[in-house]
């Protein structure tokens, strides 16, 4: 080569390093105008090339859009994205984290089938299990004790098709031995699907634990500013959907379109490409090409916020547990929580950012010290650069019966914090003025 050569741009980041990937994995040349930034692809649809070119898009035999229900450029940029960051072989952006796991759990579950999931898990998750999942048919079956392999036996049915859990549930911070749980579910033959929305790939990649699919509720960290909702479901690749003992149909029955399944003709991929084809395309949780700008923009900075966030959490945790306006304070990566070793081996004790305290004086007391904040905002969400503060007796967890509530330890002086990125002595000032009480 000559010293005068002009080397082409890089497009195949594997093999990169995380941050390197964060900001540019997923782009593709923009040929009309070099812009650097990928345009926003504002389009409804696509035109084909030919009447065969049609028909083949349709059949699954050409590459090629067809409608931006099912994929759009702008989205496809953060799908790459993210599917990098995970490691896994291809993902799908939807309209939000709610829509993220339907999809992905209506791709393996279908009426008169059940899914077992860990007890401790997001609210909302809860809400969806217990009112759209069981209107549809699919039940949803708990085990407490993830811990205790005994109660997962008791829970798995010959109707269980996944299993369901977070890496850091939403707000206790009681976080999952993902490897423990993906071996109980390699053991039946069943998929494990891993909300990692808290955690992002940034701390804990599940497919590396033995997940089959992540889910992300991609509002959050990972577009990181609050400003525009989206969910990402990604296809580890590695689940051999046709050797499991379970069956599932949607993968493995032969297609009405050339007769082969969706493992036959896409392999690696199958999963993907069956959950964004016939239950997202169906459904129609679409992004909007502006959210998944946003989403793509966001992860540029994904490392730099949870180190920002990461090191605030550690501190106002710890700062919390000496209080004495405080009973509790429910953060993993603190010595005395119980779960400090799993915190070590898999996050070095930095628990995510999203965790609970509880202050003295129950539901009074929670609501002097929410009343009192001036820096924390007082609103639902997680994952944003400000911090945010929620009392989820009252909010989140209000339709639950007290019973369940005391199960899932969601006292009347629990208080959900989400730590942001503000500097950490603004942060905990805050949090001593609205203990004054």
């Amino acid at each position: 080569m000559s010293d005068d050569a002009v080397n082409e741009p890089e497009y195949d980041w594997q093999g990169y390093g995380f941050a390197t990937r964060q900001v540019h994995a997923g782009e593709i040349a923009e040929a009309g105008s070099g812009a650097r930034i990928q345009p926003i692809a504002m389009t409804a649809g696509y035109r084909f090339d030919s009447f065969d070119d049609a028909a083949g898009r349709f059949a699954g035999e050409a590459d090629g859009l067809i409608y931006s229900r099912q994929r759009n450029p702008s989205g496809a940029v953060a799908e790459r994205r993210i599917a990098s960051l995970e490691g896994g072989t291809e993902s799908i952006v939807v309209s939000s984290g709610q829509a993220a796991l339907t999809a992905a759990l209506f791709a393996l579950a279908s009426h008169g089938e059940r899914i077992v999931s860990t007890a401790s898990i997001y609210s909302g998750t809860r809400v969806l299990f217990g009112r759209s999942f069981a209107r549809m048919g699919v039940s949803v079956d708990y085990v407490w004790n993830e811990f205790d392999d005994d109660e997962w036996e008791r829970m798995i049915t010959p109707t269980t098709k996944a299993i369901f859990t977070e890496t850091i549930p939403n707000p206790k911070n009681d976080i999952v031995d993902i490897a423990h749980v993906a071996r109980i579910a390699q053991r039946h033959g069943i998929p494990l699907v891993v909300d990692n929305t808290i955690a992002t790939p940034y701390l804990v990649r599940p497919f590396e634990h033995g997940a089959a699919v992540v889910v992300h509720s991609s509002t959050k960290f990972l577009s990181g500013h609050g400003a525009a909702l989206s969910g990402t479901i990604v296809d580890g690749g590695t689940f051999d959907w046709a050797a499991s003992p379970r069956s599932y149909p949607l993968l493995t029955a032969p297609s009405p379109l050339g007769g082969l399944s969706f493992v036959d003709r896409y392999g690696p991929t199958a999963y993907a490409r069956a959950a964004r084809e016939a239950v997202v395309n169906d459904i129609g949780p679409a992004l909007s090409p502006f959210n998944a700008f946003l989403l793509h923009q966001g992860t540029e900075t994904l490392s730099l916020r949870m180190e920002a966030h990461l090191t605030n959490s550690v501190a106002i945790a710890n700062w919390l547990a000496g209080h004495p306006k405080v009973e509790s304070v429910d953060f993993a990566g603190l010595p005395d929580s119980g779960r400090a070793a799993l915190a070590e081996s898999l996050y070095g004790g930095r628990t995510g950012s999203v965790f609970a305290v509880t202050v003295r004086g129950g539901q009074a007391g929670a609501r002097r010290f929410l009343n009192r904040l001036r820096v924390f905002s007082h609103m639902t969400n997680i994952g944003d650069t400000r911090s945010m503060a929620l009392h989820p007796a009252t909010t989140t967890h209000a339709s639950f019966d007290p019973a369940l509530k005391e199960r899932l330890g969601i006292s009347p002086g629990l208080v959900r914090l989400s730590v942001g990125v503000e500097d950490v002595g603004d942060l905990i000032a805050d949090l001593d003025h609205a203990l004054a009480f």
